[in-house]
Order: structure tokens, then sequence, then C-alpha cells
């Protein structure tokens, strides 16, 4: 049965303007931005067949072209699409977290540095860059790779803290695996940068964990 032809309550675009996006399921959202199914599968059951295809609706989101455009339904276009999509929600999360301090609203912050870095395939460092009133100046990706002190340059992240004027900073980086405990590497670290950032009056208030769930800080498990 084509999705038109269910009753009107049931259809996800309805039922999205009618109750709000937050009342659909997984399967429902991507069905509206599918906008069309295939032949014999409505877009909900094509949705359906996808979630069940990459596990969950992480994973699709954070396919790859090559995996993305491998199923029936997708391709480059919808890729192009998504990604679009995708960053304006994290440009939107940027722009509100630049209205005032972080510190008003921590878990915005956690969720948008999640936004930033939990998709990346391989450990990404950091910086939140804030100025004199902790709101949010600019996010910066400095460095790839292992996150120790052989990789992570002191006077990289006091240049370009010098270089944005900022006030304080927060440092974050992602782990690919899921797990989100801090290192003895990412505790030697992040004190190395304090000190350093502390000789040009640059307060660090966090370091942020990036893994499955909520993101870890090293602030509130008092590892800094």
């Amino acid at each position: 049965m084509s999705i038109r032809d269910w009753p009107a309550a049931e259809r996800p675009r309805e039922k999205l303007l009618e109750r709000g996006a937050a009342s659909l399921s997984d399967a429902e959202l991507l069905a509206i931005f599918l906008r069309t199914g295939v032949s014999g599968r409505s877009a909900v059951d094509l949705a359906r067949h996808l979630l069940q295809q990459f596990g969950s609706l992480r994973a699709l989101l954070e396919a790859n072209l090559t995996a993305f455009s491998s199923e029936l339904g997708l391709g480059p276009a919808k890729f192009a699409q998504l990604q679009a999509v995708m960053e304006m929600a994290r440009r939107n999360m940027g722009e509100d977290l630049k209205r005032e301090s972080v510190l008003q609203n921590p878990a915005q912050v956690r969720r948008y540095l999640k936004a930033l870095l939990r998709h990346e395939p391989h450990e990404v460092f950091g910086c939140l860059f804030l100025d004199s009133k902790n709101r949010v100046q600019t996010f910066e990706v400095l460095f790839h790779g292992s996150i120790n002190m052989a990789h992570v340059h002191a006077r990289q992240v006091v240049k370009r803290a010098l270089a944005h004027n900022s006030a304080a900073l927060i440092l974050c980086h992602n782990h690919p695996s899921g797990v989100k405990d801090a290192s003895e590497a990412d505790i030697e670290l992040t004190r190395y940068l304090k000190q350093a950032l502390a000789l040009v009056d640059v307060v660090v208030l966090d370091h942020l964990i990036i893994g499955d769930g909520d993101p870890l800080s090293m602030a509130e498990y008092g590892l800094m």
C-alpha cells in the first residue's frame, strides 16, 4: 500500500506537522528524507530496510559515499543532500552557542562537539575558542592522529588562541572506537596544554572526549 493510501494521522509528513519531529521513529524521519520508495517498497519500508542494512540511523548518517551509494534508493545526490542537512544542523548549533556563555549550556556544547567529531574515522584534536564572556568564537581542528604530546604541539594551540584573542578554550578529541575513557596520555597532554596556555592568560575550561553516548568531561572527573 502506498503511503498516500494510509490514514492521514499515520503518514510521516502529516504526523510531523501535527505532533512534531520528535514523535517520529527513525524509519519515519528517514522516509521523509527519502521522499519516495522503490518498486515494491514504500518510503517507510525502504527506510526500515536501510536501517536494518546499516544497523542504525547513526551508522547510515556516518556512512561514506561508497557505502551509502551501494544501497538501492540511495546515491550521490541523496548523499550530498544528507551532508548538507547535517552541516546546516551543525552550523545552527554553533550559532546558538555564540549567543550565550558556554557555561550556561554545557549540554549544548557537548552535543555540538559530538556532532562535529563523532563521525571521524581517525582521532582528531580540536579547540573551541571562547571570548572573555565564554561565548564561542570558532572551532578549529588542529591535529590528526594519535593524541599525545608528540603529535599535539602546545605552540600551535597557543598560536591559534592568540590569533583569535581568546580568553578561554575547550579542548576536545574523539575516540573512533567509541570508548571515551581518558588515557594517561590524555591526562598528561591536558595538563601540559593547560600550563602552556596559562602563560598567555588563556584558561582551559575543559577537555571533552567524544565517543559513544555523552562526551566525557575531564574537568568533571577531576583529571585536569
